[in-house]
C-alpha cells in the first residue's frame, strides 16, 4: 500500500473508528511499558521504595507520559507499585511479616505445583530444567549472582507452566512479583547460591524418577530454605 493509498484509507474512516485505533495503539504502548517496568522491577534495576520518574521513564521508552502513567497503575493492581499522596509512584516495599507469609504460601503452592509434575512431566521439560541447573552454576562459578537470579527465575517460572495449573501458576508468579528483591538479596553469595542450586538438582531428579511425594516435600523444604536464606542475609 502506497502512502496516498494508506492516507485515502484514513480519511475515509470515521472518528469512531480513528479513536478505536488509537486506543489499541495506546493499549500497546501501556502494555510494552508495562512488560519493561515489570522486568526492571523484577531484576532489582529500580529498587524497593525508588520513586517512580514518570517523565524520565517516558523520555527512556521513547512514549508520552500517558502508557507509562497506564502502566504504573496497572504495576500498582499488581502489587508491585505503591503510591503516596502528592509525591507519585514508588516500588513497592512489603515488610518482614509479609515476606515470611509469602514464603509460607510459596511453600504449599509450589510443593503441589512440583507433585503434580512428577506424575506428568516430559524428558523434553526435564531436560530444560537439567540445562537452567547448569546454567546456573556457571553462573556460581564466575561470581555472577545477577545472572544466577535470572536463570533462577527461569528454572522456577518454567516449572510452573509446565504444571498446567493455571491457577497455581498465577498465585505463584504473584507471590514471586511480591517478594522478588528479597530473594534476590537472599541469593547474593556464592554459598547461598550453591545450596539453592543443589536442592533444585535434587528437586529435579525426583520429578525425573516420578516421586511425587518426595518432589512435593523438596518443593516446600526449597521454599522455606529460600526464607532461611533471606534471614541470614538480613544480618550479613
Amino acid at each position: 500500500m502506497t502512502k496516498f493509498q494508506s492516507w485515502a484509507l484514513l480519511e475515509g474512516m470515521s472518528d469512531t473508528a480513528l479513536e478505536a485505533i488509537a486506543l489499541r495503539r495506546a493499549e500497546s504502548l501501556t502494555a510494552i511499558v508495562q512488560k519493561e517496568l515489570e522486568r526492571m522491577i523484577i531484576s532489582g534495576e529500580l529498587r524497593s521504595g525508588e520513586r517512580l520518574n514518570e517523565l524520565a521513564l517516558a523520555q527512556r521508552f521513547g512514549v508520552s507520559r500517558g502508557p507509562v502513567r497506564e502502566a504504573m497503575r496497572a504495576l500498582e493492581c499488581a502489587h508491585l507499585v505503591t503510591t503516596k499522596l502528592n509525591q507519585g509512584f514508588f516500588v513497592r516495599e512489603i515488610s518482614s511479616e509479609e515476606v515470611s507469609e509469602i514464603y509460607d504460601v510459596r511453600a504449599v503452592v509450589y510443593g503441589f505445583v512440583c507433585s503434580s509434575l512428577a506424575d506428568r512431566i516430559t524428558a523434553d521439560e526435564i531436560s530444560n530444567l537439567e540445562t537452567y541447573v547448569q546454567q546456573m552454576d556457571e553462573a556460581i562459578s564466575s561470581g555472577n549472582s545477577a545472572e544466577y537470579y535470572r536463570i533462577n527465575l527461569h528454572f522456577h517460572d518454567e516449572t510452573v507452566s509446565y504444571s498446567g495449573h493455571g491457577c497455581a501458576a498465577q498465585t505463584y508468579r504473584s507471590l514471586v512479583n511480591e517478594s522478588h528483591l528479597t530473594r534476590q538479596r537472599s541469593l547474593e553469595t556464592a554459598e547461598r547460591m550453591q545450596e539453592s542450586n543443589d536442592e533444585h538438582k535434587e528437586l529435579v531428579a525426583a520429578m525425573k524418577a516420578g516421586k511425587a511425594e518426595l518432589a512435593r516435600r523438596l518443593g516446600e523444604d526449597h521454599a522455606l530454605a529460600g526464607r532461611r536464606r533471606w534471614q541470614a542475609s538480613l544480618s550479613g
